[in-house]
């Protein structure tokens, strides 16, 4: 019935609005029919035990089901379910009649403008990923939460679990045997390391309805905005899961593609829109898992009837680039402590996330951070709201604090980090460095610096946007000058004066930082 099917929805007169032309895309579960103004999805009749579309009922419920979590993310791309009517060879799109068969109606888009497309030829911008990072947080924000047997700590670790029983009889190179070996036993060690996490994160309802398949393939620009969609609808356990697996994929898809400081970015932007930095000790667990799952989809492909043996081959490469991923995330990383000091207007968040991006490290932002002790977003504006008095010494002591608390619990989850804050008094700077020095590691402050003119003009164009958390003017830098204290000598020992006017500095404050950290001896 399909071939025939399908031949007859190629005809115009099948439908109530105009057809441009035709072309018809086959996945393993889907038939797509491109018109020109719509798309049409239909579900191919299998059950491959983890789906099962073999019944006309189960395809018109996930059809459904298709639509409704789509348009959670792509509410402009995800239209109807339409029935098909009539007869095989004489079919209807929504015409009268007894449906024999049902289609996903979507709004065509324009291929040319898929993320992944973007990135393979230079066009995905860092505007487009903050967009996107700000999309997923408030998303994964609005989703409601539910108990079950998703997302617990069993459920997560059978299913990496399966991953290694399936990959492993798929392999023949005793290398890639002793490499998966490895992998699994890491990924043992470190469930058992944050089995207690995971069960709080799903008590503290973090496992929520999530998109399940975040990647570049499944992101386009759609009037200009970035616009998710191909969401999992046939698994409830591939899709209800801890916001921070969600996000783990997109992350690992950046990674793979070579593109770790845009995946920083990304992570960075998250974690200030959102404040979920609990989710750090869980996401390189999550990362793996994620880059095993594509390294034995690349597998499982690789034994598809009708392939050359340069296209086995390709996948199999696949295949070994995704588990070499996937046992870097098992790697500890370097880390260590910066902190900035400096008037506003100096440069200090410029250089927080140049060098975020550059070195991995997670951005703790003081003025996103105070806000949100008080219950605003990033470019909320306090001054609507005076009463909260958020620039008092006590909330400066309040905010402090939180910044240290969660410096000290990003190096515990296994990150560098960057403190963005002025830290105009030796108590500030002494507190953010006593978090690095009570775990051995090391630190390093960076006075931003520049002329006081330039501070000012810095300060005059930030005013006129409203992109910026930041809410100090000329009369703040003014207070800020006399309140200021300067570097003690013990100080200087562990700083780098950072001239924010100096042509390329963010690349050459990279390599002395790097330089610095490796060089300086542990704290006693």
């Amino acid at each position: 019935m399909s071939s025939e099917l399908l031949q007859a929805l190629q005809d115009p007169q099948c439908y109530d609005h105009s057809v441009d032309g035709f072309a018809l895309y086959e996945t393993h579960i889907s038939w797509v029919l491109l018109t020109g103004e719509y798309v049409y999805k239909i579900k191919k009749p299998v059950d491959f035990g983890f789906l099962n579309f073999s019944t006309l009922d189960r395809r018109k419920r996930f059809c459904e089901e298709e639509i409704r979590l789509n348009k959670r993310l792509a509410s402009a791309l995800y239209v109807d379910v339409v029935p098909v009517t009539g007869t095989p060879d004489a079919p209807r799109m929504g015409g009268e009649g007894e449906p024999f068969e049902y289609a996903i109606r979507m709004r065509q888009f324009d291929n040319t403008q898929m993320m992944d497309r973007l990135y393979e030829e230079g066009r995905l911008t860092e505007a487009h990923l903050d967009e996107l990072a700000g999309q997923l947080a408030d998303f994964h924000e609005s989703l409601p939460s539910a108990r079950g047997e998703c997302g617990t700590p069993g459920a997560v670790r059978a299913d990496a679990e399966q991953n290694f029983e399936q990959i492993r009889p798929l392999l023949d190179d005793q290398a890639q045997v002793e490499q998966l070996d490895r992998l699994s036993a890491w990924n043992d060690k470190a469930f058992k390391q944050l089995e207690s996490h995971i069960a709080r994160r799903y008590e503290e309802d973090h496992v929520r309805e999530c998109h399940g398949d975040l990647h570049l393939a499944n992101i386009t620009l759609y009037n200009g905005q970035p616009t998710v969609f191909d969401c999992i609808e046939f698994s409830d356990g591939l899709r209800w899961i801890d916001t921070c697996n969600d996000l783990a994929f997109l992350l690992m898809d950046l990674e793979f593609r070579d593109a770790p400081q845009l995946a920083n970015r990304v992570l960075n932007r998250y974690l200030q829109l959102s404040g979920d930095y609990d989710c750090l000790p869980l996401m390189d667990y999550y990362k793996a898992y994620r880059a095993t799952v594509r390294a034995k989809i690349a597998l499982f492909t690789r034994g598809n009837p009708g392939l050359s043996d340069d296209e086995k081959q390709a996948l199999l490469e696949k295949y070994q680039a995704y588990i070499n991923l996937a046992e870097q995330y098992a790697e500890q990383r370097n880390r260590y402590l910066l902190a900035t000091t400096g008037l506003s207007g100096s440069g200090k968040s410029w250089v927080s996330q140049h060098l975020s991006q550059s070195l991995n490290l997670i951005w703790l932002r003081s003025d996103v951070e105070r806000k949100r002790l008080f219950g605003l977003k990033p470019l909320d504006s306090s001054h609507a709201q005076p009463e909260l008095n958020i620039y008092t010494s006590e909330a400066s002591r309040e905010t402090y604090q939180h910044l240290a608390t969660l410096a000290e619990n990003v190096l515990k989850a296994g990150y560098p980090v960057i403190v963005d804050s002025a830290a105009l008094h030796q108590s500030e700077r002494a507190q953010l460095v006593r978090v690095a020095a009570a775990q051995d590691l090391p630190y390093l402050l960076l006075n931003c610096q520049a002329p006081e003119s330039e501070l000012r003009q810095r300060l005059e164009r930030r005013g006129k946007t409203e992109v910026d958390p930041s809410e100090a003017d000329e009369a703040v830098m003014e207070k800020q000058q006399s309140a200021a204290e300067s570097l003690s000598a013990e100080e200087s020992d562990y700083s780098l004066d950072v001239d924010t006017t100096k042509s390329g500095i963010d690349t050459e404050l990279a390599d002395q930082v790097r330089e610095r950290v490796a060089a300086t001896p542990v704290p006693a």
